[in-house]
């Protein structure tokens, strides 16, 4: 009996892990596309936007507070933060209702987040806006100096793997 309660157990916490979902696209380099257009806030006020990342590649990480994924992936993008300061922006947004506002700050103080935080507007979060299609966790997209999509990774991304597109990224802007 308990063995069975443990697959249970285990089955259920796969099953909530950051794997994308049946028909997620697999990662992908975005095609030419105009600069992505977005405006939201950070839990802390501090804004989200296309005017306030432009002329620097920006890192933006879709991600929910429930997700252990997700959480390694935020501390990933605080490295990524911490070692290429001030030439990279780097935010998340989390893929949770507006209730969640409170999770979301606890989230950014538990993991010493120090990169903007916002919460996802309804459309992202269906897979909408400026950020379509990225609407399983965790997600990565990459912005170059412009504003336009260069980058995109449905699902977990190890550090080294986040650097080295990064490093692409930057390589094709000039």
């Amino acid at each position: 009996m308990r063995r069975l309660l443990a697959l249970l157990l285990a089955g259920a916490i796969a099953g909530c892990g950051g794997a994308p979902a049946r028909g997620a696209p697999p990662s992908a380099t975005a095609g030419p596309r105009g600069p992505l257009r977005f405006a939201l806030e950070a839990v802390d006020g501090r804004p989200i936007s296309t005017e306030a990342f432009i002329n620097r590649v920006t890192v933006i990480g879709l991600l929910t507070t429930y997700d252990v994924p997700s959480q390694i992936e935020a501390r990933f993008l605080g490295s990524l933060e911490r070692r290429h300061t001030p030439r990279l922006n780097v935010a998340a947004l989390m893929l949770e209702a507006p209730e969640n506002k409170p999770l979301v700050q606890a989230f950014t103080l538990t993991l010493g987040v120090s990169y903007p935080v916002g919460l996802a507007d309804a459309g992202t979060i269906a897979g909408e806006g400026p950020f379509a299609g990225l609407h399983h966790v965790p997600s990565i997209v990459i912005l170059d100096r412009d504003g336009r999509e260069a980058f995109r990774h449905v699902g977990f991304m190890n550090e080294s793997t986040l650097e080295d597109a990064v490093r692409a990224v930057e390589k094709q802007a000039p």
